[in-house]
């Protein structure tokens, strides 16, 4: 089952740091936002391999924006 990370907030894209085709464990860091001057991990809940990567270093997410799939 897939499994949609999003983002929670209004952010820029700090790091990306896995790319398709890349299995992950439960608790694996996708990409590292950053806000007001925080650095933002954004995790995955499943394991599986990631299948889409949605966003690149530099891009600006808004709250819902897509930023990966699991599978």
């Amino acid at each position: 089952m897939a499994e949609e990370i999003r983002a929670d907030m209004v952010a820029n894209v700090l790091s990306v740091v896995v790319s398709e085709g890349v299995r992950v464990s439960d608790g694996d860091t996708l990409v590292i936002l950053e806000s007001m001057k925080m650095e933002i991990p954004v995790i995955t809940e499943v394991p599986g391999t990631v299948t889409t990567m949605a966003v690149t270093v530099g891009d600006v997410v808004q709250s819902g924006d897509l930023i990966a799939v699991v599978e």
